[in-house]
């Protein structure tokens, strides 16, 4: 179908109830969702448009927190286009914030899951390393089942305030 996205849904979280939520000290939210094409390419736009939406949501694409959640959804998203690809579907990217932390989630059509335990690879090892630095750079993450078919992999990041 392409590497352009095929869905997306976005909540901004403003509106009325989110003005007495910030001013009450109760943080904010955003949530995004789309479908990209599993293809390196499909990756790549993921990242991007990760980036850009935490920019829409104040977090700007050279803060910590937008380097960090552009370093999860690329390991993520690659590890759905190279290992979790079934033919014909796509992989799903969503994002949310809340006060808090940030989630990111990639969910592929394939059901075998990463191991949730991460070991360094060898130093003449070639690949291996994506987990190693979701391990590192999330303060949790996780691989959950889907209801019809494959699987969600999961990060979460503390966000610190917005300077």
């Amino acid at each position: 179908m392409g590497d352009a996205v095929l869905k997306t849904t976005a909540t901004s979280g403003e509106g009325p109830d989110q003005d007495t939520a910030a001013e009450e000290g109760l943080g904010e939210s955003a949530e995004f969702a789309a479908l990209f094409a599993s293809t390196p390419r499909g990756a790549r736009l993921a990242r991007r448009v990760a980036v850009r939406h935490l920019t829409e949501w104040g977090r700007p694409s050279d803060s910590d927190l937008s380097c960090t959640v552009a370093l999860l959804v690329a390991e993520l998203a690659g590890n759905a286009v190279r290992h979790g690809r079934v033919p014909g579907r796509d992989f799903k990217l969503r994002l949310s914030l809340d006060s808090g932390r940030v989630r990111v989630e990639v969910s592929d059509a394939s059901s075998v899951h990463p191991p949730t335990v991460v070991h360094a690879p060898a130093a003449d090892d070639v690949s291996g390393r994506g987990l190693v630095l979701v391990d590192v750079l999330a303060d949790r993450w996780g691989v959950e089942p889907r209801p019809d078919v494959g699987k969600t992999v999961w990060a979460e990041v503390t966000v610190e305030p917005p300077t």
